[in-house]
C-alpha cells in the first residue's frame, strides 16, 4: 500500500504547477505590458504594401512541414518555440514581421521577443491566411 501511495505522490509531483514564479520574468513581462500602446505589437496584412514588404524581414513561425509547403516569399523559418534560442538570426536594424497560419503562435513568439528587447518585432494579425486574403502587396 505504501508503494502505491509513493507512486501516486511521485506522479502528482510531476504534474504540479510551480509554487513560485520567476520574479525577474514576471517583472519584465509586467513592464512590457504596462507601457505598450494598444497596437504596438501588430501589423495588419492590409498595411503590407510593396514598400513595407521590401523593407521588412518576415519570419515564418510555423513548423518546417508547413513552411516548406507554402510561405511568404523570402521568409525565414524559425519555429515559434525556437525564437529565443535563435535570437542571433533575427535582425535588429529593421522591422521584423512574425507570422503563423492565423497569428496565435506567432503572437507568442512576438511577445517573447519583445520582452527580450526586440522592439522591432510585430506579429501579423490573421497570419498567412490573412496575408493571402488581404495583403496590399503580394509578389
Amino acid at each position: 500500500m505504501r508503494l502505491i501511495a509513493s507512486m501516486i505522490a511521485s506522479f502528482l509531483l510531476c504534474f504540479s504547477l510551480p509554487t513560485v514564479a520567476d520574479e525577474a520574468a514576471v517583472e519584465a513581462m509586467t513592464e512590457y505590458l504596462m507601457f505598450q500602446e494598444y497596437e504596438s505589437g501588430i501589423i495588419l496584412p492590409q498595411q503590407i504594401d510593396q514598400s513595407v514588404f521590401e523593407a521588412v524581414t518576415f519570419i515564418d513561425t510555423r513548423d518546417l512541414e508547413q513552411f516548406e509547403k507554402q510561405t511568404i516569399p523570402g521568409a525565414i523559418h524559425i519555429e515559434w518555440r525556437q525564437v529565443l534560442e535563435r535570437m542571433d538570426e533575427i535582425p535588429t536594424e529593421k522591422k521584423v514581421i512574425v507570422f503563423c497560419n492565423t497569428g496565435s503562435l506567432s503572437a507568442q513568439a512576438a511577445f517573447a521577443l519583445r520582452v527580450a528587447g526586440f522592439d522591432n518585432v510585430v506579429v501579423m494579425q490573421s497570419g498567412l491566411l490573412g496575408w493571402h486574403d488581404n495583403a496590399a502587396y503580394k509578389p
